[in-house]
């Protein structure tokens, strides 16, 4: 299985991914710049990603908590996620995702 990420600065990187991880941790162990202050939990807005279009409808809807934490970052979009919400199945074997600008680690979040 496998995620395709465009950095800060434009390049696409395919990162393998397993089932059950949470994008988030793949981007972060694949060594990619993504502050992820809260490791996963919903409580922060630093591992903001954009969807790419194609994607947006095979991803299940933002929660509640998700949506809030979004309200935190300046650059949100339509297309925007928080890369820990969004859990890795076959279903998903090639996904593309783009770091925000909010994502980057010397980024100041809201």
């Amino acid at each position: 299985m496998h995620i395709y990420v465009t950095d800060h600065n434009g390049k696409e990187h395919e990162l393998e991914a397993l089932d059950g991880w949470r994008v988030m941790e793949v981007i972060r162990d694949w060594g990619l710049p993504i502050k992820a202050e809260c490791g996963g939990a919903c409580a922060c807005a630093t591992c903001h990603v954009f969807v790419d279009p194609d994607w947006q409808d095979k991803l299940h809807a933002a929660s509640d908590e998700e949506e809030d934490m979004l309200d935190m970052v300046p650059d949100v979009k339509d297309n925007s996620r928080l890369s820990c919400q969004i859990l890795m199945s076959e279903e998903l074997d090639g996904l593309k995702v783009s770091l925000a600008p909010s994502a980057k680690p010397d980024a100041e979040v809201a």
